[in-house]
């Protein structure tokens, strides 16, 4: 499996499946989720609700619509609350769960956002962190994770999680 990191547009990755930093309801909002949901088009949100809602650390698949994505995978990061609510382990189940569903629909390349860092608060350099881990432990069943970057400042976070020992 080849881990990297990435600066630039998570709605215009060419990868089998992208992930979508979702709410519990799986109801179009802002962040990640406004911009998948406008480059995709409405069939997307209308796939969504059609989910019935998701747990935080689980994740559910729809179409990826207009997306160079074949699919997209919807998970729910955790609201931080300074760690002491087990905030490290459903972020890292965030990913697992999604490498899971990504597996079981036959993709082998995935991108990620930074799950949680956004309106739900999750520091950056210790969310990295967590990603970097959850899916080097899922092992080597995708040929090609990206870590996606909206800016340079978190790619620079990221690169740090991912050369750290």
């Amino acid at each position: 499996m080849r881990l990297e990191t990435w600066l630039g547009d998570l709605t215009t990755l060419a990868v089998d499946a992208v992930v979508n930093a979702a709410n519990a309801q799986l109801i179009p909002a802002g962040g990640v989720d406004g911009a998948l949901n406008r480059a995709a088009g409405p069939q997307l949100g209308e796939a969504m609700a059609a989910l019935g809602g998701c747990r935080p650390g689980d994740a559910k698949a729809t179409p990826g619509f207009a997306l160079p994505a074949r699919w997209v995978i919807h998970t729910v990061g955790p609201i931080w609350r300074a760690g002491a609510r087990g905030e490290a382990d459903v972020l890292a189940s965030c990913y697992r769960r999604s490498l899971e569903v990504a597996e079981s629909l036959g993709a082998r390349t995935i991108g990620f956002p930074a799950i949680s860092t956004g309106i739900y608060g999750y520091p950056p350099e210790l969310a990295a962190s967590v990603a970097v881990a959850a899916v080097r432990s899922y092992g080597a069943a995708m040929d090609r994770v990206v870590l996606v970057a909206f800016s340079a400042s978190s790619l620079a976070v990221l690169d740090s999680a991912l050369s750290a020992p």
